[in-house]
């Protein structure tokens, strides 16, 4: 007897699984002795730590070849959500549980580069502009390009940024703020299948004496108090202007201005005539805190009630409570006693100091009906102004279709909670009524049901 042994043979020729939209495919040749008959064999990747401990990368099965009856060959593929890591192992899994020791290279490695490629192409930085100017004291960003073919459309991959030739240490991001005048461009880091062709274009940027450093000022103060219209940031004068905020190019923002009420850091580049220099701010907000004691999703029971309460630090805090959509009379305080099912809403505003609110939002939902009994009226004005029906019909297996006297469909779902209507019922001279099908594992069942105020 034999115990059930998986050798895998050195993969050669292959020094790295390099894969994309062009190339993902893969071979590994193995023997096997002592299993089954029907016994099928897959390839695993470790986790791209090189563990196969705590989490293992499947691989797509493309073709099996049997050599012989105890050696095969599967031609595999990456996965195309592969996090790329230098440093990913290989080996092989039985349909009966039995792995392989890992796979070596060609050169004899245990562990070797695994990328999928999301992004294979040229692309471009600066505005597809091959040349820039900074001033004395000041700088530039450079920024890939945001386009339908571009690398920034993938915001897992990580770059490599140069000047004049040499890797700029520390920089992986999209863009490159730059100080000194030379040859820079980028290239999407594949770590060990880094492709020279996967770049930007390269822009040279030269020093002038016409600009000067950029400063950007804030109307309100930094920290800023909203007063509803928000603080103008006013950047140095020049002559063109382009904002940023968080690292993203603010769509429109060409003025020597721009007003927000949201924090965030905040640059421009300001073009002074041939030479453009970059300004940044960090602005934030002042504010308020608040908390709500009630869960997102809350059940209450028949004729059951709850008290939900605010709790905030603001100055002479106002408050408003809303039940699906629309505002509650009379609900002005810091709590409120819910006693029927939906979709709630608290604003609280602070209108003294600094101008600001928060909002919470949360649902009630309440029991089935009888549990054999199907409504056929709903009342709007009552506790429970909802169309509710028995359990045995709230499930993902039923559908629950209501269609109105003139044939349009209101609602069509599954696992029907509860809550219809959500908007508001037109009466107009008489009680709507309108018409219920559900169907599912209890069986279809129609009716009518009947609207009032």
């Amino acid at each position: 007897m034999y115990a059930q042994t998986i050798v895998p043979q050195a993969l050669d020729g292959l020094e790295k699984l390099c894969a994309g939209g062009s190339f993902n495919e893969f071979y590994a040749t193995f023997s096997y002795i002592d299993f089954p008959a029907g016994t099928t064999f897959a390839i695993e990747l470790s986790d791209s730590s090189g563990s196969f401990t705590t989490t293992v990368t499947p691989t797509t099965t493309l073709q099996v070849t049997d050599i012989t009856s105890t050696q095969q060959t599967i031609k595999f593929a990456v996965p195309v959500t592969l996090i790329g890591s230098d440093v990913y192992s290989l080996r092989v899994k039985s349909s009966t549980g039995t792995v392989s020791s890992r796979f070596r290279n060609s050169l004899g490695n245990t562990s070797f580069g695994a990328y999928y490629k999301e992004f294979e192409a040229s692309y471009f930085i600066n505005d597809k502009n091959s040349s820039a100017a900074i001033c004395s004291g000041g700088s530039l960003t450079l920024s890939i390009v945001s386009e339908t073919l571009s690398p920034a459309n993938f915001p897992n991959l990580k770059y490599k940024w140069f000047k004049d030739g040499a890797i700029i240490s520390g920089q992986t991001g999209k863009s490159l703020v730059v100080n000194a005048p030379g040859e820079y461009y980028s290239q999407v880091d594949y770590g060990v299948c880094t492709e020279p062709n996967i770049s930007s274009n390269r822009v040279t940027v030269v020093s002038s004496s016409s600009g000067s450093a950029v400063t950007i000022s804030s109307s309100l103060g930094n920290p800023f108090c909203s007063n509803g219209t928000g603080t103008v940031l006013t950047a140095t004068s020049g002559n063109s202007f382009k904002w940023y905020k968080d690292g993203n190019e603010i769509s429109g923002a060409t003025n020597r201005s721009y007003t927000t009420n949201d924090s965030g850091v905040y640059k421009v580049d300001v073009d002074f005539g041939g030479c453009i220099a970059t300004g940044s701010i960090n602005l934030s907000t002042n504010g308020f805190d608040a908390s709500i004691d009630i869960a997102e999703n809350t059940t209450i029971a028949e004729g059951e009630t709850i008290s939900v309460s605010i709790t905030t630090d603001a100055t002479s805090p106002t408050y408003q409570w809303y039940l699906n959509e629309s505002p509650i009379e009379g609900a002005e305080s810091s709590s409120y006693l819910v006693a029927v099912r939906g979709n709630y809403k608290v604003v609280i505003s602070q209108a003294s100091g600094c101008i600001a609110t928060k909002e919470f939002n949360f649902r009630v939902t309440g029991p089935s009906g009888p549990s054999t009994v199907i409504p056929n009226i709903i009342k709007l004005s009552g506790l429970n102004p909802y169309w509710n029906i028995p359990n045995e019909y709230k499930n993902t297996n039923t559908k629950v279709m209501i269609i109105s006297s003139n044939g349009d469909m209101v609602l069509d779902v599954v696992d029907y909670q509860g809550d219809w209507p959500q908007t508001s019922i037109d009466f107009k001279n008489v009680n709507p009524v309108y018409y219920y099908v559900i169907q599912g594992d209890a069986g279809e069942k129609k009716g009518s049901i009947t609207v009032i105020k």
